[in-house]
Protein backbone atom coordinates (compact mmCIF):
# COMPACT_ATOMS: atom_id res chain seq x y z
CA UNK A 1 0.00 0.00 0.00
CA UNK A 2 1.32 3.34 -1.26
CA UNK A 3 1.90 6.11 1.66
CA UNK A 4 1.76 9.55 0.98
CA UNK A 5 5.37 9.96 1.09
CA UNK A 6 5.94 7.09 -1.51
CA UNK A 7 6.04 7.14 -5.53
CA UNK A 8 3.27 5.98 -6.93
CA UNK A 9 3.64 3.35 -10.11
CA UNK A 10 2.82 5.48 -13.67
CA UNK A 11 -0.32 4.40 -14.90
CA UNK A 12 -0.45 3.67 -18.57
CA UNK A 13 -3.89 2.66 -18.85
CA UNK A 14 -7.42 4.25 -19.01
CA UNK A 15 -10.48 3.09 -17.06
CA UNK A 16 -13.64 3.25 -19.49
CA UNK A 17 -16.87 4.07 -18.39
CA UNK A 18 -17.78 0.35 -19.72
CA UNK A 19 -15.52 -0.66 -16.51
CA UNK A 20 -12.45 -1.79 -19.23
CA UNK A 21 -8.98 -0.47 -18.45
CA UNK A 22 -7.43 -0.24 -21.59
CA UNK A 23 -3.61 -0.05 -21.47
CA UNK A 24 -2.76 2.45 -24.02
CA UNK A 25 0.93 0.73 -24.73
CA UNK A 26 -0.28 -2.70 -25.09
CA UNK A 27 -4.10 -2.51 -26.28
CA UNK A 28 -5.72 -5.36 -25.51
CA UNK A 29 -8.92 -5.74 -28.47
CA UNK A 30 -10.64 -7.48 -25.23
CA UNK A 31 -10.56 -4.11 -23.35
CA UNK A 32 -12.36 -2.10 -26.95
CA UNK A 33 -15.85 -1.59 -26.34
CA UNK A 34 -17.81 0.01 -29.25
CA UNK A 35 -19.92 2.46 -26.67
CA UNK A 36 -16.95 3.55 -25.31
CA UNK A 37 -15.70 4.35 -28.47
CA UNK A 38 -18.77 6.53 -29.31
CA UNK A 39 -19.07 8.09 -25.45
CA UNK A 40 -15.28 9.45 -25.90
CA UNK A 41 -15.37 10.38 -29.84
CA UNK A 42 -18.89 12.02 -29.42
CA UNK A 43 -16.96 13.85 -26.88
CA UNK A 44 -13.87 15.22 -28.27
CA UNK A 45 -13.55 18.38 -30.55
CA UNK A 46 -12.65 18.41 -33.65
CA UNK A 47 -10.55 21.82 -34.08
CA UNK A 48 -9.71 22.35 -30.68
CA UNK A 49 -13.49 23.63 -30.35
CA UNK A 50 -12.46 26.50 -32.72
CA UNK A 51 -15.90 26.08 -34.77
CA UNK A 52 -18.93 27.32 -34.99
CA UNK A 53 -22.59 27.03 -33.31
CA UNK A 54 -23.96 25.90 -30.08
CA UNK A 55 -22.14 22.24 -30.09
CA UNK A 56 -18.40 21.54 -31.01
CA UNK A 57 -18.15 19.38 -34.00
CA UNK A 58 -17.12 15.99 -32.69
CA UNK A 59 -14.79 13.29 -34.02
CA UNK A 60 -18.02 11.12 -33.84
CA UNK A 61 -19.87 13.58 -36.41
CA UNK A 62 -16.18 13.75 -38.23
CA UNK A 63 -16.11 9.86 -38.61
CA UNK A 64 -19.64 9.60 -39.66
CA UNK A 65 -19.12 12.02 -42.40
CA UNK A 66 -15.93 10.31 -43.31
CA UNK A 67 -18.03 7.20 -43.95
CA UNK A 68 -20.64 9.23 -45.81
CA UNK A 69 -18.46 11.11 -48.12
CA UNK A 70 -16.32 7.59 -48.87
CA UNK A 71 -19.87 5.68 -49.47
CA UNK A 72 -20.50 9.05 -52.12
CA UNK A 73 -17.32 8.43 -53.89
CA UNK A 74 -17.42 5.09 -54.55
CA UNK A 75 -21.59 3.41 -53.92
CA UNK A 76 -20.15 0.17 -54.33
CA UNK A 77 -17.09 0.25 -51.33
CA UNK A 78 -17.88 -2.85 -49.18
CA UNK A 79 -19.29 -2.80 -45.78
CA UNK A 80 -15.95 -3.34 -44.25
CA UNK A 81 -13.55 -1.11 -45.55
CA UNK A 82 -17.05 1.84 -44.88
CA UNK A 83 -16.71 -0.04 -41.66
CA UNK A 84 -12.84 0.79 -41.23
CA UNK A 85 -14.01 4.39 -42.31
CA UNK A 86 -15.97 5.07 -39.73
CA UNK A 87 -13.31 3.55 -36.95
CA UNK A 88 -10.46 5.71 -39.02
CA UNK A 89 -10.08 8.21 -35.68
CA UNK A 90 -11.44 5.49 -33.02
CA UNK A 91 -8.02 6.05 -31.49
CA UNK A 92 -8.80 9.39 -30.41
CA UNK A 93 -11.15 8.09 -27.57
CA UNK A 94 -8.26 7.39 -25.75
CA UNK A 95 -5.79 9.69 -26.74
CA UNK A 96 -7.67 12.89 -28.40
CA UNK A 97 -7.81 14.79 -31.54
CA UNK A 98 -4.58 16.23 -31.89
CA UNK A 99 -4.50 19.01 -35.16
CA UNK A 100 -2.31 17.96 -37.89
CA UNK A 101 0.69 20.70 -37.38
CA UNK A 102 0.77 19.45 -33.37
CA UNK A 103 0.88 15.83 -34.81
CA UNK A 104 3.45 16.43 -37.09
CA UNK A 105 5.88 18.07 -34.62
CA UNK A 106 5.40 15.15 -32.22
CA UNK A 107 6.46 12.55 -34.52
CA UNK A 108 6.37 8.98 -34.50
CA UNK A 109 6.34 8.08 -31.08
CA UNK A 110 2.56 9.64 -31.32
CA UNK A 111 2.30 8.15 -34.79
CA UNK A 112 3.24 4.56 -33.24
CA UNK A 113 0.56 4.55 -30.41
CA UNK A 114 -2.48 5.70 -32.93
CA UNK A 115 -1.19 2.44 -34.81
CA UNK A 116 -1.04 0.19 -32.11
CA UNK A 117 -4.51 1.46 -30.68
CA UNK A 118 -6.02 1.69 -34.31
CA UNK A 119 -5.04 -1.97 -34.68
CA UNK A 120 -6.39 -3.72 -31.56
CA UNK A 121 -9.80 -1.61 -32.67
CA UNK A 122 -9.48 -3.18 -35.77
CA UNK A 123 -8.72 -6.69 -34.64
CA UNK A 124 -12.32 -6.12 -32.31
CA UNK A 125 -14.30 -5.80 -34.75
CA UNK A 126 -13.14 -8.19 -37.80
CA UNK A 127 -11.12 -6.06 -39.51
CA UNK A 128 -7.39 -6.60 -40.50
CA UNK A 129 -4.46 -4.86 -38.54
CA UNK A 130 -3.57 -2.90 -41.72
CA UNK A 131 -5.84 -2.15 -44.27
CA UNK A 132 -5.38 -2.64 -47.94
CA UNK A 133 -3.48 0.57 -49.53
CA UNK A 134 -6.53 1.29 -52.17
CA UNK A 135 -8.75 1.62 -49.05
CA UNK A 136 -6.28 3.37 -46.93
CA UNK A 137 -6.10 5.57 -49.61
CA UNK A 138 -9.80 6.09 -50.12
CA UNK A 139 -10.37 7.01 -46.58
CA UNK A 140 -7.40 9.47 -46.93
CA UNK A 141 -9.57 11.25 -49.60
CA UNK A 142 -13.17 11.10 -47.70
CA UNK A 143 -10.70 12.55 -45.15
CA UNK A 144 -9.51 15.35 -46.77
CA UNK A 145 -13.20 16.07 -48.30
CA UNK A 146 -14.02 15.97 -44.92
CA UNK A 147 -11.87 18.55 -43.40
CA UNK A 148 -12.53 20.69 -46.38
CA UNK A 149 -16.23 20.94 -45.15
CA UNK A 150 -15.55 21.41 -41.83
CA UNK A 151 -12.81 24.26 -42.68
CA UNK A 152 -14.91 25.95 -45.21
CA UNK A 153 -18.33 25.37 -42.59
CA UNK A 154 -17.45 25.31 -39.49
CA UNK A 155 -13.90 26.55 -39.03
CA UNK A 156 -13.65 29.84 -40.25
CA UNK A 157 -11.85 29.27 -43.32
CA UNK A 158 -12.56 30.91 -46.86
CA UNK A 159 -12.39 28.89 -49.64
CA UNK A 160 -9.62 30.18 -51.23
CA UNK A 161 -7.75 29.82 -47.60
CA UNK A 162 -9.25 26.39 -47.04
CA UNK A 163 -7.81 25.62 -51.17
CA UNK A 164 -4.07 25.77 -49.39
CA UNK A 165 -4.26 23.33 -47.40
CA UNK A 166 -7.13 20.43 -47.83
CA UNK A 167 -8.64 19.02 -51.12
CA UNK A 168 -11.87 20.72 -52.61
CA UNK A 169 -14.78 17.92 -53.29
CA UNK A 170 -15.94 18.03 -56.53
CA UNK A 171 -19.13 16.02 -58.42
CA UNK A 172 -22.17 15.87 -58.09
CA UNK A 173 -22.60 13.61 -55.11
CA UNK A 174 -20.72 15.96 -53.00
CA UNK A 175 -22.94 18.65 -53.95
CA UNK A 176 -25.66 19.52 -50.65
CA UNK A 177 -23.23 18.70 -47.94
CA UNK A 178 -24.36 20.90 -44.95
CA UNK A 179 -23.01 20.64 -41.20
CA UNK A 180 -24.62 21.53 -38.52
CA UNK A 181 -22.86 20.23 -34.73
CA UNK A 182 -25.01 17.52 -33.04
CA UNK A 183 -24.94 17.45 -28.85
CA UNK A 184 -22.83 14.73 -27.37
CA UNK A 185 -25.57 12.27 -27.10
CA UNK A 186 -27.53 12.87 -30.25
CA UNK A 187 -24.17 12.26 -32.08
CA UNK A 188 -22.80 8.91 -29.74
CA UNK A 189 -26.28 7.52 -31.11
CA UNK A 190 -25.74 8.56 -34.51
CA UNK A 191 -22.34 6.93 -34.36
CA UNK A 192 -23.52 4.14 -32.82
CA UNK A 193 -26.43 3.22 -35.18
CA UNK A 194 -24.28 3.53 -37.89
CA UNK A 195 -21.51 1.04 -36.54
CA UNK A 196 -24.81 -1.35 -36.05
CA UNK A 197 -25.82 -0.90 -39.45
CA UNK A 198 -22.06 -1.49 -40.62
CA UNK A 199 -21.10 -4.00 -38.28
CA UNK A 200 -23.70 -6.22 -39.15
CA UNK A 201 -22.74 -6.40 -42.65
Amino acid sequence: MATLSSPLQPRAWQRMLSGRRLDLLDPSPLDVEIEDIAHGLSRVARWNGQTEGANPFSVAEHSLLVERLMGLAAPRTDTRWRLAALLHDAPEYVIGDLISPFKAMVGGDYKALEDRLLAAVHRRFGLPDTLPDRVTKAIKRADRAAAWFEATQLAGFSKDEARQFFTEPRGKAMAGIALDPMTPDQAKAAFLKRFAVLGAG
